[in-house]
């Protein structure tokens, strides 16, 4: 796997884009997305991908789902996440038991990312469910 980063301004705005071409601007002029705020978003949508994905294998009539994710950093420098939490609002006819085991298992099982950043951080999450 590999990512490019070029630099758009004489700043601090840059545009990383993957092998395939896709990309997403990163900055630290508040121009656009902050890479610690990236981090958070790759979390979501790593642990949210899965999430789907078990649902849908679990036959759950999953409608939409959103994330919101918080995340505490230390006041020093490196100002590293010491928490990171999770709240996922999912919308469906969903078994509570159901949901619970989807997300447990991207954040202990599946999830890279999330994996990748407990070794640094305390991540803990919460749900709920939205029916009509």
């Amino acid at each position: 796997m590999k990512v490019k980063l070029e630099r758009l301004n004489k700043g601090s705005h840059f545009k990383a884009t993957n092998e395939d071409g896709q990309s997403i601007e990163l900055s630290g002029e508040g121009n656009a997305v902050g890479p610690m705020q990236a981090v958070l978003m790759a979390a979501a949508g790593c642990s949210t991908i899965d999430i789907v994905m078990i649902l849908e294998k679990m036959r759950q009539p999953l409608e939409d789902i959103d994330v919101e994710v918080e995340g505490t950093r230390r006041e020093e420098i490196p100002r590293t996440y010491t928490d990171i939490h999770l709240h996922y609002i999912l919308k469906g006819d969903l078994k509570e038991k159901k949901v619970d085991q989807a997300i447990k298992s991207s954040l202990e099982k599946y999830c890279s990312v999330s994996l990748m950043l407990e070794k640094a951080a305390k991540i803990t999450s919460s749900y709920e469910i939205i029916r009509d």
